[in-house]
């Protein structure tokens, strides 16, 4: 039969379905079929010929036939799964109703009153092969569908290669087939790569669609304060109900780590070449990150059915949550899987760089939001990871990447998504003392990235980076500030010698955050400025042999820290700042920080065209709740500061303790007008001024500012170079105070981030699915999409 037939009889049953007003029996199998027996439709055509009103037409109008449709659908998908699909008739039927479900689903989520269905038990229904609609042991129709779904993703001759010699051999059984032999790539735990199978990997992608579409049921949920429930569809595919789980987890991180997408190595080749795997890779990244949506905060970790469960996991850790692909994920413990995961994932978030110096080299791939996500989680969820990460200057591969994106995604309005993940993982890093070793590794990599040409370290790129964002990013970005001079305090003790670049971009941020108008305009802003100085210090304490040039910036521009020393705090005063404030809208001026040339071969940042659509997310939680104080000892070990522990105050020297009471008071002391409009108070300044830690920056000025002028006076110098050799073999031990405590911010899991997390990546997952467009137009409750 031609396509074009085929599709006009599908067209005509879906007229029928939504003109028929009596409900159709379920046995009426002449009419049923119609829908998926004779048709050979994409995903397309079902898209383009069962329309958005009709499917509400029949979920209104006749309620029966559309739950008739479903559970038809199902019962195929079940049917399918027993046989094990040989015929190419059975084939083109599980794909046809795999589709149709895809397309319908969504129109079910929508609806609360018919959020129910797939979780009841359609009468007369047992466990399909029984036949005795025995209705004991009847499965709710969504379990039905997700163990059909999971069986058919590892079916011979469909999805995976079959192991069998000849055609005469019995078919594979499906019931006794292991599918750990049917894992689709080499990688963690597998060492055999299959041959490369098209039709293979676009089947395994329409099922894999299918499952993500189940899981969306998400999205139809508006977010929750405390991080909201589980997803019953992803708590019972991730149980131990699926017998396929370690397969498939295992499968859907090998096929996305092993990726490569330049094309076997060979640059260019995928012009000649389409690459059918991408598709595939970017589906089982969705359903990935989907599955492993779980809230460590919240979750304690009860035990599996009571005992451990025995995987090719790591089995000495306490047993993991009920989801077992979290389980699996946080047990990986070899070090070879490690390294081909974090290559892997280096390798794809490093692709986009790849283009701007060999363009059109590389396939370039869209998919780097589900990577981050992916990422994050492997970190949160398993610390050896983590610590495998920060092991060696691998960690680099995926800090350079994230700068990237942060860099170019600054000026977006549709980006700030993205922004905020990058944010949050270096975060995560710099809470490890190696993060800020390792950016002491020499910066010599030259992706085009619009920021001023410097020669140094990666944390002088780092903080170039940094500034920019702060600088010539939009106002969306501005609760982002706090985290972002929270990491630079997190490596600050650890950086031997900063470029003359950074250092300058340091001071200027100082010079930016302190000017009277700034501070006294909001709430927070102050302490921006504690943030900076605590770098100071700890560059200044820990690290003062290597970093004369940030010593030289400080000496250059020793009136800002005068100012702060004698900001005003009296009411008349702090009116005139505000004065100033109104006629100046810019929040942080440009001038005085000589930006100098951009990188040769980079473009500007650039908006978004107008018209994207960006989907909204939830507020972040404030820096006080992301992370926890911890104190880093002696002997490198760090000690929580967290007021849980009653310690007394005497314990912290006053660099420390920072204007934390200050923070609390200063809601008391400040008044809130009855316009909202913000108003503070001589006492509140005075409340955070007094403990501005500018102790061990003033001892500094005072013991070099006399000895630098005099070298000036006497040699006649203007000369930078002079000056600087002075202060490269300059000492100040002995002169100093005494070195305080390093203190680290580390993040800690909090159920206000789980659900940025989940509204985030279901963002991402509802905009990067255009083709076919499976919940646009839907009523989506998790967020609003907007248009830039």
């Amino acid at each position: 039969m031609g396509s074009a037939d085929s599709k006009l009889n599908f067209r005509k049953a879906v007229i029928q379905l939504t003109t028929k007003t009596q409900p159709v029996e379920a046995t009426d199998d002449a009419f049923w079929d119609q829908f998926w027996a004779d048709t050979a439709t994409s995903v397309q055509d079902v898209f383009a010929l069962v329309p958005a009103a009709e499917i509400r037409a029949v979920r209104e109008e006749s309620p029966s036939n559309l739950a008739t449709l479903c559970y038809k659908a199902v019962e195929k998908l079940v049917q399918g799964a027993e046989s094990g699909c040989h015929s190419e008739k059975e084939k083109q039927i599980v794909l046809n109703c795999s589709r149709l479900l895809t397309r319908v689903l969504p129109y079910i989520f929508e609806d609360p009153d018919w959020r129910g269905f797939f979780w009841s038990t359609v009468p007369g229904a047992g466990r399909a092969g029984q036949g005795e609609g025995d209705d004991e042991n009847a499965r709710p129709l969504a379990e039905s569908l997700l163990l059909a779904v999971a069986d058919l993703l590892f079916c011979p001759d469909f999805t995976v290669q079959s192991h069998r010699r000849s055609t005469v051999d019995s078919a594979e059984d499906v019931h006794s087939l292991d599918s750990c032999e049917y894992i689709w790539e080499a990688g963690v735990g597998f060492a055999h790569s299959p041959q490369p199978n098209y039709i293979h990997d676009v089947n395994r992608m329409e099922l894999l669609k299918l499952l993500l579409t189940c899981f969306s049921e998400a999205m139809y949920l508006p977010p929750a304060p405390d991080g909201g429930g589980t997803n019953p569809w992803v708590q019972f595919f991730c149980s131990t109900e699926n017998r396929h789980a370690l397969p498939l987890f295992t499968s859907l991180l090998n096929t996305v780590c092993a990726y490569d997408p330049v094309g076997y190595g060979i640059p260019y080749n995928h012009l000649l070449f389409s690459d059918y795997r991408e598709p595939l890779v970017e589906e089982a990244a969705q359903v990935l990150i989907v599955t492993l949506d779980h809230d460590s905060a919240t979750s304690t970790s009860p035990t599996v059915d009571g005992t451990t469960t025995g995987t090719a996991m790591d089995d000495t850790d306490p047993p993991g949550p009920e989801n077992l692909f979290v389980n699996y994920l946080s047990r990986i413990h070899r070090e070879e899987d490690f390294q081909f995961i974090l290559k892997g994932i280096a390798r794809l978030l490093s692709n986009p760089l790849l283009q701007t110096y060999l363009p059109n080299s590389t396939k370039k791939i869209q998919f780097h939001q589900e990577l981050l996500v992916l990422f994050w989680k492997l970190c949160d969820f398993n610390k050896k990871f983590l610590f495998f990460v920060l092991k060696s200057s691998d960690v680099l591969d995926i800090l350079v990447p994230i700068l990237y994106f942060l860099n170019d995604a600054r000026a977006d309005h549709s980006r700030v998504g993205l922004m905020h993940i990058g944010v949050f993982i270096l975060l995560l890093l710099s809470g490890e003392r190696n993060f800020g070793v390792r950016l002491n590794k020499p910066y010599s990599v030259r992706v085009p990235m619009d920021i001023p040409v410097f020669t140094g370290t990666h944390a002088d790129l780092l903080i170039v980076v940094f500034h920019k964002i702060i600088t010539s990013g939009h106002q969306r970005l501005q609760p982002l500030f706090d985290c972002l001079l929270t990491i630079v305090v997190n490596v600050s003790p650890y950086l031997k010698s900063l470029s003359m670049v950074a250092a300058n971009k340091l001071l200027h941020l100082l010079e930016a955050f302190s000017t009277t108008w700034f501070l006294f305009s909001a709430a927070q802003n102050h302490h921006l400025v504690f943030f900076l100085l605590e770098a100071f210090n700890n560059i200044i304490q820990y690290q003062f042999d290597g970093n004369s040039n940030l010593v030289y910036a400080i000496i250059r521009k020793r009136s800002v820290f005068h100012q702060l020393a004698n900001l005003p705090t009296d009411p008349p005063a702090i009116h005139k700042a505000l004065q100033r404030r109104r006629r100046a809208p810019e929040p942080l001026s440009r001038t005085g920080s000589q930006e100098g040339a951009s990188m040769e071969g980079s473009h500007p940042a650039a908006p978004a065209e107008p018209g994207t659509l960006k989907t909204s997310l939830v507020a972040t939680p404030g820096i006080d709740k992301l992370t926890e104080k911890s104190q880093v000892s002696e002997d490198g070990t760090l000690r929580s500061l967290e007021p849980t522990s009653q310690q007394s105050s005497a314990d912290s020297s006053p660099a420390t303790e920072e204007p934390d009471q200050a923070w609390r008071e200063q809601r008391r002391l400040s008044s809130v007008s009855a316009s909202g409009q913000w108003n503070p108070t001589s006492e509140w300044v005075l409340s955070w001024k007094s403990k501005l830690p500018l102790q061990t920056i003033m001892r500094l000025l005072q013991v070099l500012v006399p000895q630098v002028e005099k070298i000036c006076i006497d040699k006649g110098l203007t000369d930078e170079s002079e000056i600087l050799r002075f202060l490269q073999h300059g000492t100040l031990v002995g002169l100093l105070p005494v070195p305080h405590p390093i203190l680290i911010r580390k993040y800690q899991a909090n159920s206000g981030t789980a659900m940025w997390f989940r509204t985030y990546m279901w963002g991402v997952i509802y905009l990067r699915n255009v083709d076919p467009p499976v919940w646009y137009d839907t009523d989506v409750k998790l967020f609003e999409i907007q248009r830039v």
